[in-house]
């Protein structure tokens, strides 16, 4: 029997679902700071990880990617979220990486979990069971969710709202 995870911010256990059918979450930060994104990307990676997934996530562009590189080595003083920065020519040893941080390539050995920080959809989130859109109260990045919304709702993906 298969269960759905309402969220993976709250504590919860996802067991894998036999259907392929990406789910699609948003989750709405109150904060306009764009730091606010990242912040909740590294607690949301920790969750997720501490429940065995492995992730992918992708970023803006190399400097953008260090910032998240930088946060998850030191964001939470008591845990470990082991991780790698990856482009698209360093694919040595990314399939035995849990979390992998990327940007402007599809990455080959992840599938589960995609924590997208641009502001539209990659074009290989289907492959992903899960896809997770952080939005902050910024107007340029609410008018981009907000498209990516009814892009995702257009095409008949599940989606699910988030207020934290």
């Amino acid at each position: 029997r298969d269960a759905r995870c309402r969220c993976l911010w709250t504590i919860c256990v996802l067991e894998r679902v036999s259907s392929r059918v990406t789910r699609i979450d948003f989750y709405v930060v109150t904060d306009t700071d764009p730091e606010a994104r990242l912040l909740v990307a590294a607690r949301l990676t920790d969750k997720a990880l501490g429940q065995s997934h492995r992730l992918f996530i992708h970023t803006n562009d190399k400097h953008h990617a260090e910032q998240l590189d930088d946060l998850l080595w030191a964001f939470k003083p008591a845990s470990f979220v082991p991780h790698r920065c990856c482009s698209a020519t360093t694919e040595d040893n990314q399939a035995n990486e849990p979390v992998l941080i990327g940007w402007q390539q599809e990455p080959k050995y992840h599938d589960d979990v995609l924590i997208n920080l641009t502001r539209t959809a990659p074009a290989f989130f289907s492959r992903f069971q899960r896809v997770i859109e952080i939005v902050t109260q910024d107007s340029e990045d609410l008018t981009a969710l907000r498209e990516a919304w009814r892009f995702y709702r257009d095409r008949g993906y599940p989606l699910t709202k988030y207020d934290l």
